[in-house]
């Protein structure tokens, strides 16, 4: 019964490290900040608009007293963001409809840890980014609209409208709405 117990520990203490490896640190309670929407433009390599990512994402802050003020900086942070999204490309070279998460992960953080001081901002976490078409009519599927979401990793399209999904605060999950139709003309 005691060899069992020792191998069942033992097995159990070499899973942890493995389990751990691609999971981020925990962070305490209170320390992350919920950003505001960001609307960024997607076009492609001749400049011509192919549709907008919508990103919803959250700082990670080093403490709670550290989110108090950073939430404090939202609305420059915010500014800082918009800004940049919109100076330069967010896509990766090869997909002009897929953002480069990477990158724009790293913009973000800098903006915020700009904005705020060295030593508040820890990273940015993504919550969602969703791709919405221009002309979803000329689109011929979930792969060509785009719909990337970064919460479960897959394409969503629904019909001709992308369908855009938004996390509920309140019961901790994500609703989708659809896009109210528009008529044709």
């Amino acid at each position: 019964m005691r060899r069992c117990l020792l191998l069942l520990l033992a097995a159990a203490t070499l899973a942890v490290p493995a389990l751990a490896e691609g999971a981020k640190p925990k962070v305490p309670p209170g320390s992350s900040v919920e950003m505001p929407l960001l609307m960024a433009p997607m076009s492609d390599k001749d400049g011509k608009l192919l549709g907008y990512a919508y990103i919803t994402s959250k700082l990670i802050c080093t403490s709670p007293s550290a989110a108090i003020l950073v939430r404090q900086k939202l609305a420059f942070i915010q500014d800082a963001d918009v800004r940049d999204v919109n100076a330069s490309p967010i896509a990766k070279a090869d997909d002009p409809r897929v953002v480069d998460k990477e990158a724009l992960n790293a913009r973000l953080s800098r903006n915020a840890k700009r904005m705020t001081g060295d030593g508040m901002v820890v990273r940015t976490d993504f919550l969602l980014i969703q791709f919405a078409p221009l002309h979803p009519s000329e689109s011929t599927g979930p792969a060509e609209a785009g719909g990337q979401d970064t919460a479960s990793g897959t394409a969503a399209a629904a019909g001709t409208a992308a369908a855009t999904q938004m996390p509920d605060s309140k019961a901790g999950s994500a609703a989708t709405s659809q896009p109210a139709s528009v008529p044709e003309h």
